[in-house]
């Protein structure tokens, strides 16, 4: 009797195992190409690498120096007094500035011989060192909603909301948040403490 079985295909030989080493390389290799993808992704929708020009924001910042700015951050809460923001010069949106934030919408700002005041009362300067400050004058003014009073921290040397007035909300793109060059500037930037920002 013909037995009509087929015999199937030999199975292939049993491939040997990775090494050890080569299967560790494989996966520090696979990790390291994710975290370099998840870093790009960041860099490129929610940090911002920017260069600052001038020294109206010495000594928190330097001329040249480089810095992020988290390009999201406002959509999820508000903009702060003391915060360091980065926005469109309203003169010429073509070009970015980068001030601190001195006085919030509805508020009156005034300054009497280079000491602001908000709504009546002297604002701390807690970011300005004595030899910073300058003994201009500016009139009392309510800030119209979703407009923002802004100032460098070296007064004596900067265009500010005292030269173009304040900056609306939609022009503000931005905030500081770390500075990595040079090294010895490396750190966050707190509110306490390439586009080109310019700080003139």
């Amino acid at each position: 009797m013909q037995d009509d079985a087929q015999l199937g295909s030999p199975a292939p030989p049993e491939r040997a195992p990775d090494p050890p080493l080569r299967r560790e390389l494989r996966s520090w290799t696979r990790d390291l190409a994710v975290a370099l993808g998840l870093a790009i992704v960041i860099m490129i929708f929610l940090y911002q690498p920017v260069k600052v020009e001038g020294t109206s924001m010495n000594p928190l910042l330097s001329d040249q120096e480089r810095i992020f700015i988290n390009k999201f951050i406002y959509r999820f809460e508000p903009i702060e007094r003391g915060d360091v923001i980065v926005f469109w010069y309203p003169l010429d949106r073509s070009k970015s500035f980068i001030k601190r934030v001195v006085g919030l919408p509805g508020e009156s700002v005034e300054i009497r011989a280079g000491n602001v005041f908000v709504n009546g009362r002297e604002l701390p300067d807690q970011y300005v060192p004595s030899g910073y400050l300058d003994g201009s004058n500016y009139a009392a003014r309510r800030l119209p909603q979703d407009e923002y009073f802004v100032m460098g921290d070296h007064r004596d040397s900067s265009n500010d909301s005292r030269v173009f007035g304040s900056v609306p909300r939609q022009f503000i793109y931005g905030k500081a948040v770390f500075a990595y060059w040079p090294v010895n500037h490396f750190g966050s930037l707190t509110s306490t403490s390439t586009v080109s920002a310019a700080s003139r």
